[in-house]
């Protein structure tokens, strides 16, 4: 079970390969993108890649290793944003990138939360998140717990989105089809409270509803978390 990133990618001797592990991470991804993280195996990469499933083997020794370079390769789609000196704003870009990247691969949330991130992509980011939170008191537990929650609330956030997309949700049309029973709740006014969400909120309608439930929730997060520092 040694991470691939503690092996070598190439022998000391032998032929040069005929791929690397970003060629061979990079297939994978467009594999995941394109059919789903199911579609992902050996023998579908090295079709994608134009070789024989066994040769892929000489780079990848299992299908834990292809995982890992995946995830890793999609860290490193864009570098952590430089800090700016305002914890809460340095955490709010974080979260931004973040929920940005886990949308543009639907797949990699289920992936990426089942292993450890310990690829080159994956500790820089890590290390931002852990720069943002440095400076403001909190020991070493403190500081993964922060960045545990904020980076739970992103993954949790973008997985109702990501259920819609796939399900082909239409916002308007499922609200438009539950009038009457909407009616109907209101009418026995057995959830007062619920009724005056269904009433007043506004938020439901929105068209950009995912990003403002996002923005607020995120500040409540951060204000969570600010309610817990240690005094100056």
């Amino acid at each position: 079970m040694e991470p691939i990133w503690n092996r070598p990618e190439r022998a000391a001797r032998g032929p040069r390969p005929a791929h690397s592990r970003d060629e061979i991470a990079a297939a994978a991804v467009r594999v995941a993108d394109a059919e789903g993280i199911d579609a992902v195996s050996m023998r579908r990469v090295a079709a994608e890649l134009g070789t024989g499933t066994t040769s892929l083997y000489r780079y990848v020794s299992r299908k834990d290793d292809l995982l890992d370079l995946m995830v890793d390769a999609v860290m490193r789609e864009e570098d952590p944003p430089e800090p700016g000196g305002d914890w809460r704003a340095d955490l709010r870009v974080l979260a931004g990138r973040t929920r940005a990247l886990l949308l543009r691969h639907p797949w990699f949330s289920a992936v990426a939360a089942a292993r450890p991130g310990l690829g080159p992509g994956s500790l820089r980011w890590l290390e931002a998140w852990l720069r943002a939170v440095d400076g403001l008191g909190l020991d070493p537990d403190g500081m993964l717990a922060a960045v545990g929650t904020l980076r739970i609330f992103v993954q949790g956030a973008v997985l109702g989105e990501h259920a819609e997309r796939a399900g082909g949700y239409d916002n308007d049309a499922w609200l438009a089809a539950q009038g009457s029973y909407g009616d109907r709740i209101i009418a026995e006014g057995a959830y007062p409270r619920l009724v005056r969400i269904m009433v007043e909120a506004r938020a439901p309608h929105r068209a950009d509803r995912h990003d403002t439930a996002f923005a607020l929730g995120l500040e409540r997060v951060l204000d969570g978390l600010a309610a817990f520092l240690p005094s100056p």
